[in-house]
């Protein structure tokens, strides 16, 4: 008789994305230390590349990065992976209108003030 094999748990994997590196480095760092797979990247385009490999179940992006901005991006993987959760944060007054734009266009996203503090950003994880 043969044991069926063990069931792993697998990681949820998150994709972090900052065109200020710093930021997105240690994002990835404490999402890692507290259990997530985390990977960082630097610019909406750098997300749309790293969906083919990476394949996150979160996407968290901050909105105002140069070339393609973190909403754009996070439209673009819903429409490639519509499972996966999106979060985006941002410090910057710029925001409401891109987001008005984005809800108008039927998308609608939670957005986290920055700084973010990370047991804020852990708890909406894991909530």
């Amino acid at each position: 008789m043969t044991e069926a094999p063990v069931a792993t748990q697998s990681k949820c994997k998150v994709l972090v994305a900052d065109d200020e590196q710093v930021i997105a480095n240690t994002l990835a760092i404490i999402l890692n230390r507290a259990g997530f797979e985390a990977r960082a990247v630097y610019s909406g385009e750098d997300v749309l590349k790293a969906l083919d490999s990476f394949q996150p179940d979160m996407l968290i992006t901050d909105v105002i990065m140069t070339g393609i901005t973190g909403i754009e991006a996070a439209i673009a993987t819903r429409q490639r992976m519509p499972q996966c959760k999106v979060l985006l944060f941002s410090g910057q007054a710029a925001t409401a209108g891109l987001l008005e734009k984005a809800r108008h266009e039927g998308h609608e996203f939670e957005v986290l003030a920055k700084p973010v503090h990370p047991n804020d950003l852990l708890a909406k994880l894991r909530g």
